[in-house]
């Protein structure tokens, strides 16, 4: 209840001050398990795209934003929840399939989940190489899954500005992809082959130039660096 009357409130408010240019809205399947996958351009993308989509939409959102205190506390609790955010811990490993398995519950119930292929936002405005957890969602639950591709939310807060400012921003939703002909969410192959389909899909939209590469903050120390070469090496 509370999640439909925070998009009642909080959506024509939302176009007021983003003024989005919305493509593709019938694209979104309006019943049963769908997965959206977007690129990644700022901070606020997930709020923009649940609150333009014409369904509700989950999605993760750093679990800080739920553990405050006091009243700011409660009003960043409120609101993420309002919007359908799932806390969620940050990191690679047991944390990053954790994450996973909560999108899974949201998509097994028959509902709406949004995630980001590349993981981390864009602070350069290119389109990064997809992670597989898209394709394991989507084989896994047999969802389809809708591209998306946003333009503009990088201008509501641009990269070392603190506050953010109000942008005209567009989400383009396009046609929902069945994935399940590149095998089992068992497969590394189909995973992967999965994962390239729903990138370039977004990219066709989005025009982004490709980096070709994996998002990544720059490595803290040499064992970072010496773990991503070994990575790199059995991807």
């Amino acid at each position: 209840m509370l999640k439909l009357l925070s998009r009642a409130f909080l959506a024509p408010f939302a176009r007021l001050l983003f003024r989005p240019k919305i493509i593709g809205k019938a694209n979104v399947p309006k019943t049963g398990a769908v997965l959206i996958a977007s690129n990644h351009l700022s901070f606020a993308d997930s709020i923009v795209l649940t609150l333009v989509a014409p369904r509700s939409v989950s999605f993760l959102a750093k679990a800080e934003y739920f553990t405050g205190r006091g009243f700011r506390g409660w009003l960043s609790r409120s609101f993420f929840s309002g919007v359908g955010a799932i806390p969620v811990q940050r990191g690679a490993g047991a944390a990053a399939q954790d994450a996973l398995n909560d999108g899974l519950e949201v998509l097994q119930a028959g509902d709406a989940f949004s995630i980001y292929p590349e993981g981390t936002r864009s602070l350069d405005g290119r389109l990064y190489k997809g992670r597989t957890g898209v394709a394991w969602l989507a084989l896994t639950s047999g969802a389809p899954v809708v591209p998306v591709a946003l333009s503009g939310t990088q201008n509501i807060q641009p990269v070392g500005s603190r506050r953010p400012r109000l942008a005209r921003v567009t989400v383009e939703f396009g046609v929902p992809l069945d994935l399940s002909g590149h095998g089992p969410a068992s497969s590394g192959r189909a995973r992967r082959a999965a994962t390239d389909e729903v990138m370039a899909a977004i990219h066709a939209m989005s025009g982004q130039e490709l980096a070709g590469v994996y998002n990544e903050p720059p490595p803290a120390n040499l064992t970072e660096r010496v773990r991503r070469f070994f990575r790199r090496e059995r991807s």
